[in-house]
Parts: structure tokens; sequence; C-alpha cells
């Protein structure tokens, strides 16, 4: 690594072709049309690219005014180490051609077979290099071009497919071509306007939004990646950090930004930054922000502030899983766009083993002891739960058994939760204990075993929490215990299976079937209770009723959803005095589907 990085650092140090074949567009070589106050004129290219606390990377690399353009330093080499030395890719790599790619939209660019078949400028074909990718994946064949041609983009992809890097290459790259263009004169307007030493309002070219502060993070370093060795300065703002330094750090300068919607909209109401020149917006995980709460936070950064309106912006989503309701509700921030779907949307990737065991509640903690017992010393493993506290519980359970383990969830401080990743990641405590806050984006190597202790209650968080294994080709496995407590994603945890060519046990059958069926039997005895389902359309008065059997008044009171509900259902003596009263006539026939 340290040879190749001498080797760019040579040929991007040269004065002639610069970035783009010589043209003078705000980040090369350190000038803006001659203008000494844009870049700090003409200096040699900054080592610092992209440590959080600003000047000073995480790798210790400083920039040092006096350093001779073509000499490499140690600095440098540490840094060029510390950003790419993770780049991998799996045995299995090649199978990602296989994969069927749908795109569907009007005149869809042509896919690409080689990074070398666009033009993405000197410094990202560098930056590729140094990444050792050796061709793009699928979603990267397919996004790249359309992003390039400046159309918008709604892509689903398998986790682990490369979606980042389908993004930030070509965005880096139009950044570069274009330059700062107004953004760089809003900039040094607002300071001269505040003085010498005031606060500058940052202008980011392109944001990046991400639904959790982990995912930010990890954007955030690759953007760090591919940006190495040129002038974009890309910045992180998220909660549950110290909002005092993250402003410090975007006033040295923003061209690429990542965030969360939270923090985001509280920077935007400091005044520290402005989208009035954001082109290009991005959605990672665009489906779990719409669905999570996060819809009102995203209409008030998008359309109720400066960024400019769809068809002057160019909008890309992201995620491996794409809901009918919410590709419906994401058109709204999209203009003719395209839809890529990689595989079946929602779908999992074949290099995953899936296993799935029948586990009482009672006797889950042996038999995740035996599991850990039998993975390897040197693989990583990540336990899923569903809740906070079954995160803490399990974790001091399994410290007490003698292993070396962490958690993380959303109550714990962005600082433990940081030392928790770091910790994992590194090998000191290979079991992280996580609840769905890191099932989405996180790509960690050398994860080789999920196991759902819990499963979600919905498909689409399974495929994500399996997904933190057997990426970029690699092999991993994927363990879940279920029990009758899971009966509400039978039917698609096995088509899922049948899907992704899986050994499906026979009583997963058998329990789908009988699910499937469980509402068309004959001659239902009156001590069945029923469980309400709400429709949007109807009052809670028109409420149809679903037979349930062996549900208790408790367990259905349990059930609804809306205080609204709650409210009609209690307003009776009780459920079983009122449903009584349907069924009091023994002449009459209860049918089917009948309140």
């Amino acid at each position: 690594i340290a040879e190749s990085s001498r080797e760019l650092f040579y040929f991007f140090s040269q004065d002639s072709a610069g970035w783009d074949g010589g043209r003078s567009n705000g980040f090369v070589n350190g000038f803006h049309n001659g203008d000494r106050n844009s870049f700090s004129g003409r200096v040699p290219l900054r080592q610092d690219r992209g440590g959080r606390g600003g000047f000073r990377g995480r790798g210790g690399s400083s920039y040092s005014p006096g350093q001779p353009s073509g000499t490499l330093t140690r600095s440098s080499s540490l840094l060029c180490s510390e950003l790419f030395s993770g780049s991998n890719t799996g045995i299995n790599f090649e199978k990602y051609d296989d994969i069927p790619v749908e795109a569907t939209g009007q005149n869809a660019p042509s896919p690409i077979d080689s990074f070398h078949d666009v033009d993405m400028g000197e410094i990202i074909m560098g930056n590729i290099t140094l990444s050792r990718y050796s061709r793009p994946t699928p979603v990267q064949k397919h996004a790249i071009p359309i992003i390039k041609s400046k159309r918008d983009l709604m892509a689903c992809a398998q986790t682990g497919s490369g979606k980042t890097a389908a993004f930030l290459l070509p965005v880096l790259s139009q950044i570069y071509t274009d330059g700062p263009g107004e953004a760089l004169q809003a900039v040094k307007g607002g300071s001269q306007e505040n003085g010498k030493y005031g606060r500058r309002k940052q202008y980011p070219l392109s944001l990046v939004l991400a639904p959790t502060r982990e995912l930010a993070l990890q954007i955030y370093d690759e953007a760090r990646k591919f940006a190495y060795r040129s002038r974009v300065r890309p910045c992180v703002v998220y909660g549950g950090a110290d909002i005092g330094q993250q402003i410090r750090d975007l006033e040295r300068g923003c061209h690429l930004l990542v965030a969360t919607p939270g923090r985001l909209v509280d920077m935007m109401e400091r005044g520290k930054i402005g989208l009035d020149y954001c082109s290009y917006l991005v959605l990672d995980e665009a489906d779990r922000m719409l669905d999570m709460g996060f819809e009102p936070q995203i209409r008030r950064i998008v359309e109720q502030d400066t960024m400019p309106p769809k068809g002057h912006r160019q909008t890309m989503m992201f995620s491996a899983t794409f809901p009918k309701e919410i590709q419906i509700l994401a058109r709204d921030f999209l203009d003719e766009y395209i839809f890529l779907a990689v595989g079946r949307v929602g779908s999992t990737s074949e290099n995953i083993t899936q296993k799935v065991v029948w586990v009482e509640e009672n006797d889950k903690r042996s038999f995740l002891l035996d599991l850990l017992n039998a993975t390897g010393k040197d693989s990583l493993t990540l336990v899923f739960v569903e809740t906070k506290k079954g995160a803490d519980s399990l974790e001091d359970f399994l410290y007490r058994e003698g292993y070396a383990c962490t958690s993380i969830h959303g109550d714990r401080s962005q600082r433990d939760r940081e030392e928790a990743l770091h910790q994992f990641r590194s090998g000191r405590c290979p079991i992280l204990v996580a609840t769905a806050v890191a099932a989405r984006g996180l790509d960690i190597s050398n994860v080789k075993h999920v196991i759902n202790f819990d499963l979600p209650s919905d498909i689409e968080e399974y495929v994500h929490r399996i997904g933190r294994t057997g990426r970029v080709g690699n092999l991993g496995l994927a363990t879940s215990f279920f029990n009758d407590k899971n009966g509400n994603i039978t039917k698609d945890l096995l088509d899922l299976l049948v899907e992704a060519k899986q050994e499906v046990p026979s009583w997963l059958e058998s329990l789908a079937y009988e699910h499937q069926h469980k509402s068309s039997g004959r001659g239902r005895s009156k001590s069945l209770l029923p469980t309400p389902t709400f429709h949007d359309s109807r009052s809670p008065c028109q409420a149809r009723f679903k037979w349930k059997p062996h549900v208790n008044f408790s367990q259905t009171i349990n059930t609804l959803c809306s205080f609204q509900e709650l409210q009609y259902i209690t307003s009776c003596d009780s459920l079983r005095t009122f449903w009584n009263k349907k069924t009091n006539n023994k002449k009459r026939t209860r049918r089917r589907g009948e309140p």
C-alpha cells in the first residue's frame, strides 16, 4: 500500500494535468483560478484528509506546509495504511456476476464492465486501485453510469454488495469535475460579513443521510478513502457527540456532508449549514428512514429549506429492502427516476448459510453457549436481541460465563457505542450483543456468524441482520432461534430460505402451512377469541375480526395498536361479553370474517 501510495503521490503532484486535464476548477493543486484566498494558494496537497477532529487524523497525520510536493512523509504512509488496510473481497466474488439485474425507467444508461469504462478522473481511479477493487459489483456496474448521467435513482441490492461505493465514486467524481462553483463564493461572502474571524456557514455540494450514527461514521470513513489526495473535504455530523467539536470541524470546510437527520436539522437551525448549493442528495437505508419516523425531518430538510427542488438536484436512494409502500412514499423526492433491482427486492445472498432451529425460550442461553463454543476463536460473532434490556442482560450472562463480549444499543452513550464497535472490530471482544441499531449498513470484516437470539417481527429486519456476514463475496453463517413467538414471519421466512436455496426444516414447512390455512377451517368452538385487524379506511366500529385460537382476553387487548381502538374495545363491559353477544344465537350460523 505504501509503495502504491508513493507512486500515486508522485503522479497527482504533477502540475500539468491536474485532476481533469488541467482545468482550474477550485480543487486542482490547491488554487482557484489564481485566487489565493480560496484554498491557500499553490501549496502541496494536504495530508490531513478527514480526521474527525479537524486537521489531525486518527492516524496522527498532519499538514506540513514546508514538505516538498514529491516526498511521501511517514504520516501520509500511516494515513494511507489506515484508510485502505481493510479492503478485501471474498472467494465467491465472481458469483456476483450471476445475480440478475433489472433497471426500469426511461432511457436507462448501459451498464459498465470495468471501472475504466467510465471517466471518473485520475484521483478516483487511483483510490480505487488503493482500495484493491478489481472490478465493479452488479450494483456498481449499473448505478455508476446512471449517476454519472445525472439521473435520479432508487436502487435495491443485497447486503454487502458495494452500495456505498456505488454512490460515493460517481458523486465525488462529479464534484472533482465541476468544482465548488457558487458555493465557494457563498462561503467567502459569509465569512467577510462576519469579519475576519467570523464563523462561516458551510454550503456542502453533496449530502448523504443515514439513519444511525454508526452507519454515518462508516460512510464518512469511505468518503475519506475516496477523497484521499484531493481538496474535497468530507465531514460528518451525528447525534450523541459533542456538537461544538462538530461545528469547529465544519468551519474548516465541508464539500461532502454525511449526517443523521436530527443533528442536521439542529445544525441548519443554528445557521451552520446551508443546502442552497447541494446538487447531490443520497438517502442510504432509505426505507428505514422513511418508515421509522424520520419522514418529517427529511421533508423538513429536503422540501422546507433552501435545498434545490427535485429536478434541479440529483437524488439517490439505496437499500437492501424496499417495501411497496415505501417505494410509493419515496417518489415524492425523486424526478423521472430509474429503479434498479439487483436480485429480487428484499432477498439475501446465497453466500450466507442460513440455519433455523427450534429453541424454547428457556433453552436459548444454553443453546447459545453451545454455538459460541463451536465457533472459532479468530472469527467474530454478532448476536441480535429485540430489546435494550435483553442486550444488557445477555451481555452480563456471557461475561459471567467467561466470554469476552460487549453490547451496543440505543440507550448507551455514543462514546460507549463507538468503543464497543472498536473492540469488536479489533477482535478484543469477539462477541457483540446488539439490537436493531447494528442491523443496518455496518460493514465489519471477519464476521463469520450472526445469531438471531430473538427473531425480529418483520422479514426486512431479518434480511438486514444476517447481511452483517457474507459480505462482498465472503462466506458467512446465520443461525436463528425460532419458537412459537415467531409465527408472524413463518411464511416470509420460508419463502426466503427457499429462494436462497437453503435447507428448510420440515417443521417450518408444517407451521407455514398451518399459518396459511388457519383462517380457512370450519366448525370452530365458541371459546375462540378474535384478534382484531383494523383497516385504515374503516373506523374501529367497522373492524373485521380474524380467528386466532388460544388467545385470552389480555392478549387480545395487547394486539391493539392505537388509543382510539383500545378506547373502543374497553368501552364494552369486556371483550368476551361483547363477543358473546354476537354468538349467543345458536340457530344462526357464524360466517367467516363476520364481526
